[in-house]
């Protein structure tokens, strides 16, 4: 079995608070100001590590909280919560600028914006050597160019800073275009892949393939958008070669050259012994055994959300009997990918060992099998209660969560292969497509179509928080089979369905299931509203964006 360090050397804590506070006023990510921050030549290539710890937690905290499935999972159906205000609004396309979670994701993006350029700032001030600089404001950009993939992705045109000042002393800008929002986050990522070292000392922290990994992702999605002229022709139904050889020379760094291994068990993926384990290339840090009252804001509060019971958390933070699969996910599922789908959701029967351990773990059985109506709910992001594990306390799994891992590196090399090709059966392609398929219990292919790689991100990611992003960059050049694809999907449907655990699917057609009222699918859905608070304090963001001025030359020499 692949294996962890299991001597967790985790490295940011506590120094967690080097860094300021998340602040949650909507403008406030304009004008950040560091505590307790050492600056200057004070600052020495002992206090860097420090310095840049709090990007892996803090200032992600409030994407992390309700956006990174409210929108990933929900706004592509994945996730049932109708009496969620963190995800119906996304799954019932009914989002505004009002929403809660997207205010809050577009402040707590623009943090880790500007905390990452404020810690560039001292980290070239710093009296470190110009090497050890470089491999810190490499990991810093990491952050920052990470951040802006996701703000091109869902706002489009966004404002692009690398120094916090000038919007301190007027925030009332233009935005940017979404391409060189792109661009920006690209040659950010391009920098990370440079400079950061090949391997880390401390558990947790992202290397050069950490980043050459991102890459792959950000060339195959930038691919389909530079071929649509930048959006102009989102229906010109293929991608740029250019951008496709790039995504898959960024995989083949990975593959080739890394020491990131999957993982043999599917299921320990989502476990809290597993943090950090081989398999995973960038994932939010939060602190283990802290609660919602000592330590909200570094903790992951995702199980209190998903759990349907104070039987799993062994108190009152279990909110999610209504967080179900709905029926358009459950239909994914093959018959029989029993791996996947059983850590992902609970099904009647299934028995969780590491859940209730002192009853001898948690057997699911909600509704009888055969019911007229089965109810799947939320497995992945659950761990259990403090008695199972002293790492868990009130709102917090204790679970770091993906944001990369090597299975989707696999499916990247495999798309840029398939290229604007129907099918290929590339033995390469095959190889890495297979180990992920393979790793689930389900049969090799002997060819793959897009397809076949959309069903296969699906269901391995599903309840990761990336669903979404895959539909959206399919939607860049092919735009209308999107639209399509969503419209087709069951999501005025109330979920009933005939479910079997642990091996069988049996989905009733004949069923009465219900309906709601749900917005419509259009062109309009692939960009997210500003936040309405926003646009008051700073009404430019509704203008016109300008060019961005770029202010260093493009790194040339990443692939030789």
């Amino acid at each position: 079995m692949n294996t962890m360090n299991m001597k967790t050397k985790k490295i940011f804590f506590p120094v967690i608070i080097a860094l300021v506070l998340l602040l949650n006023a909507c403008s406030d990510f304009l004008d950040i100001q560091p505590s307790n921050l050492i600056i200057g030549s004070s600052l020495t290539e002992d206090n860097l590590p420090a310095l840049t710890a709090p990007l892996y937690n803090k200032v992600w905290f409030d994407f992390n909280d309700k956006f990174y499935f409210g929108l990933g999972d929900g706004m592509s159906y994945n996730l049932y919560a109708p009496y969620s205000d963190y995800v119906y609004p996304f799954a019932d396309l009914s989002v505004t600028g009002l929403t809660g979670p997207l205010v809050n994701a577009w402040a707590s993006l623009y943090v880790v914006v500007q905390q990452s350029n404020k810690a560039i700032k001292s980290i070239n001030e710093s009296s470190a050597s110009e090497d050890v600089k470089k491999q810190y404001i490499a990991e810093a950009r990491f952050m920052r160019g990470t951040a802006y993939w996701y703000l091109a992705s869902l706002w489009g045109n966004v404002i692009i800073s690398e120094d916090p000042s000038p919007l301190t002393s007027n925030p009332v800008v233009n935005t940017n275009l979404r391409k060189d929002a792109f661009e920006f986050a690209i040659r950010d990522m391009e920098f990370a892949a440079k400079y950061l070292p090949e391997t880390v000392g401390e558990t947790g922290r992202v290397n050069r393939y950490s980043a050459f990994g991102m890459l792959s992702r950000f060339y195959l999605v930038y691919s389909g958008y530079v071929a649509s002229n930048y959006g102009e022709n989102p229906n010109v139904g293929t991608r740029d070669q250019e951008y496709l050889n790039l995504a898959k020379k960024a995989a083949e760094k990975v593959i080739n050259f890394s020491s990131f291994k999957l993982m043999d068990n599917y299921p320990d993926l989502f476990k809290i012994e597993y943090n950090n384990n081989s398999e995973s290339m960038f994932a939010f840090q939060w602190v283990p055994g802290q609660n919602s009252s000592t330590g909200y804001g570094v903790i992951n509060t995702h199980q209190a959300y998903f759990a349907y019971s104070s039987e799993i958390t062994g108190d009152d933070a279990a909110w999610g009997d209504w967080t179900r699969c709905p029926y358009d996910m459950i239909k994914e599922y093959e018959l029989n990918d029993t791996i996947r789908r059983k850590a992902t959701w609970m099904g009647y029967g299934d028995h969780y060992s590491e859940i209730n351990k002192a009853n001898g773990g948690l057997t699911y059985e909600r509704n009888a099998s055969g019911s007229s109506s089965t109810t799947l709910n939320v497995k992945k992001g659950i761990t259990g209660s403090s008695k199972d594990n002293a790492a868990i306390g009130r709102m917090n799994s204790a679970l770091d969560n993906y944001m990369l891992r090597l299975a989707e590196v696999y499916l990247n090399y495999s798309e840029a292969v398939l290229g604007n090709e129907t099918s290929t059966a590339d033995v390469t392609a095959l190889i890495y497509f297979n180990k992920v398929r393979t790793r689930a219990g389900m049969p090799a292919k002997s060819s793959i179509s897009w397809e076949d790689i959309r069903h296969e991100r699906r269901v391995e990611f599903c309840m990761e928080g990336q669903y979404w992003y895959d539909l959206v960059s399919r939607s860049y050049y092919k735009q209308q089979e999107i639209i399509n694809y969503i419209t087709n999907q069951d999501r005025g449907t109330i979920p009933s369905f005939l479910f079997s655990a642990p091996n069988n699917l049996r989905i009733d057609e004949e069923r009465d299931p219900g309906t709601r009222p749900v917005g419509q699918a259009n062109t309009s859905i692939f960009l997210l509203p500003y936040p309405e608070s926003e646009l008051i304090q700073n009404p430019k963001l509704g203008e016109e964006p300008v060019p961005y001025t770029f202010t260093e030359d493009k790194i040339t020499d990443l692939f030789e």
